[in-house]
């Protein structure tokens, strides 16, 4: 085989693995095609998640979440640091190549986007160099209403109160079991979900037996809630729980850095 022609072989499938389809150009010179790229070709909008080094901490519990009207948001805690977490958002870019993002933040960061994940860029734009490559990558959450922290903001219509721990909700995609925080006691129970029609059902809710100051009644109605959902709607970062076509039993918000 022609050494030349050979390593061409090698130059075309080596850039295909990383995600670019390719295309002849001017004097058979191989270039990237505009119309297969991360932009166009992958399923990038969603949350990612990862932890990014951190000089002077154990690490920066990151979120960047993307939506398909081109605007972001972004979550941030440090590790060992007793400082809160701290969120921004904005619009972002996609480069001529469509294969980078810029989040056009007080301090534009760039990442660029491959399968299911987000590679943090140097600020020249180039790849972090060094032992821990990996340790740049934020990857993508699943994409669903399970394996997420939901806070419950509403009940019946009406907003939760602040109490000295939110209610919230987890259901946990392999054994289908749900537990929380019902706003006095931690629940568990077990759940039935059919996606393609959105139908749910909770069984079996059963909480510890505290007694509290507060969070009683919010409690008592989420768990009535839980109990009288028969289907769910989801969008992106909030989730509500129905009853055929009565108003919204529960609200909720996915937190994802605690």
């Amino acid at each position: 085989m022609n050494i030349r022609y050979a390593f061409g072989l090698i130059v075309v499938a080596a850039l295909a693995v990383g995600g670019c389809t390719l295309v002849a150009g001017p004097s058979g010179t191989v270039q990237p095609d505009p119309a297969h790229n991360a932009r166009n070709s992958l399923d990038w909008v969603g949350a990612y998640r990862g932890v990014l080094p951190c000089a002077d901490c154990a690490g920066i519990e990151t979120v960047v979440i993307l939506a398909d009207d081109g605007t972001y948001s972004t979550h941030s805690h440090y590790r060992g640091k007793n400082d809160p977490a701290f969120s921004e958002q904005g619009r972002f870019t996609w480069n001529d190549a469509g294969n980078t993002i810029t989040l056009a933040g007080q301090q534009p960061v760039q990442y660029f986007v491959g399968e299911n994940r987000l590679t943090r860029l140097a600020l020249d734009g180039s790849r972090v160099s060094g032992v821990l490559p990996d340790n740049h990558v934020l990857t993508k959450l699943i994409d669903g209403i399970t394996e997420k922290y939901w806070k419950l903001v509403e009940l019946n219509g009406r907003s939760v109160p602040t109490l000295q721990r939110e209610p919230h909700l987890i259901l946990k995609a392999a054994d289908g079991r749900v537990n929380g925080f019902g706003g006095c006691n931690s629940f568990t129970g077990s759940y039935k979900i059919n996606e393609a029609t959105a139908r749910i059902s909770f069984e079996q809710i059963a909480s510890t037996m505290m007694a509290c100051p507060s969070g009683t009644d919010v409690e008592k109605a989420f768990h009535e809630a839980l109990r009288s959902a028969d289907s769910y709607s989801f969008s992106e970062d909030h989730l509500t729980l129905n009853r055929a076509r009565m108003a919204p039993l529960a609200r909720f918000e996915a937190v994802y850095l605690r």
